[in-house]
């Protein structure tokens, strides 16, 4: 009897390492996938984890490894089985019965600026003698952009109000008969050739047409990440880039079109930042998306270089607002001759407040500095 037992466990443990080495993986889909496609610096949300083994052979334990950015950090349950070096690595069991599909979601804080994706999960699966397991990997593409943290919006309005204090002292504002933007009450300086009279009938008050402005604004806006000292200032870095990205859809939600450019490198096309952006807003998630993607490691020119390069398109009458943590004697030279063609240029200086006290004053003409103290 003893013997007829012993055959019959050694037969069903022959059976099912045959079995399970052919047919284990078939039926077998795995998907790791963001909930989300863009979030914001700081922010939470999740990913999803979906399993689902279709076919009649269950599965006593299923592991997934994949492999995630460390400044994503998972929350609560979903740390558990997480370990963090260089990335973070992630470990789940499952255990299938046949045609089941599992669902988990792993929530995470998104700590930092950046594109994140996860590109391989490995697989291990295990007959009912967990013995030996079965590998296989299957490509990922998922994707999650965290766009910079958007600033203090009373700190972007200050910003906002000095650019246009700037743009107004040399630009007459009117308005374009053609660009036609609502309709209001009517105020007492109002020409009588803009009343809306069938709108003032429907309501039993006088309403006027009420037209966009246009300008002879000509505006840029330049930023340097540059960080080439020993001691990195990775945060007012970071800063440099979240300003970029409040003022830039602060002045398209505003109705203003100009071009911005900066010496940081596209992390995906390697190409360094340089983007139109026409007003109403419809292109803020690519700014986004490209500021998202700025590998604040590395840039394509400095600082110096990135002014030298717009003073080399002799611009005349033109504005532009510089965001830079980088005081060097080089860069005030740069910016004195992209000024010196009738050109005013508003310095954005990101400084460490303990810093603000040694801050030197602006002597160059046409060049006025506004700290930004984080």
């Amino acid at each position: 009897m003893f013997l007829l037992l012993l055959l019959c466990i050694l037969l069903a443990w022959f059976l099912s390492q045959k079995l399970y080495a052919r047919y284990w993986y078939r039926g077998l889909s795995v998907e790791i996938d963001f909930q989300e496609r863009f979030i914001y610096e700081g922010d939470t949300s999740a990913m999803k984890e979906t399993v689902v083994n279709d076919k009649l052979l269950p599965l006593p334990a299923l592991e997934i490894r994949f492999s995630s950015n460390r400044n994503l950090e998972f929350l609560s349950e979903a740390s558990a089985n997480t370990s963090s070096t260089d990335r973070s690595y992630k470990r789940d069991v499952f255990s299938f019965l046949f045609h089941q599909r599992i669902e988990r979601t792993l929530p995470f804080v998104a700590h930092k600026r950046g594109f994140y994706e996860i590109f391989d999960v490995s697989i291990t699966g295990y007959d009912f003698f967990f013995q030996s397991g079965h590998y296989a990997e299957t490509h990922q593409d998922t994707v999650l952009y965290v766009y910079p943290r958007q600033v203090d919006t009373c700190r972007i309005t200050l910003l906002c109000q000095a650019i246009s204090g700037m743009l107004l002292s040399r630009s007459r504002l009117y308005p374009d008969p053609f660009e036609f933007c609502g309709i209001r009450e009517y105020r007492r300086e109002d020409p009588m050739n803009h009343i809306n009279w069938k709108a003032s009938a429907r309501t039993g008050n006088l309403m006027v047409n009420q037209f966009d402005s246009t300008t002879s604004i000509s505006l840029s806006i330049l930023f340097d990440i540059e960080d080439k000292l020993i001691l990195k200032y990775e945060e007012l870095v970071e800063e440099t880039i979240r300003i970029v990205s409040s003022l830039c859809g602060r002045l398209i939600k505003d109705r203003m079109s100009f071009h911005a450019a900066g010496n940081g490198l596209d992390a995906v096309t390697g190409m360094p930042f340089s983007m139109y952006l026409k007003a109403g807003g419809g292109k803020i998630a690519e700014l986004n998306q490209k500021l998202a993607c700025m590998d604040s490691s590395r840039t394509a020119y400095s600082g110096v270089e990135l002014l030298q390069k717009e003073a080399g398109l002799r611009r005349t009458d033109h504005t532009y607002i510089f965001v830079s943590k980088n005081r060097e004697d080089d860069l005030r030279e740069a910016m004195r001759a992209l000024t010196g063609c009738g050109n005013q240029l508003l310095w954005v200086l990101p400084i460490r407040a303990a810093e603000a006290s040694s801050l030197k004053p602006c002597a160059i003409p046409h060049v006025t500095i506004l700290p930004w103290e984080i």
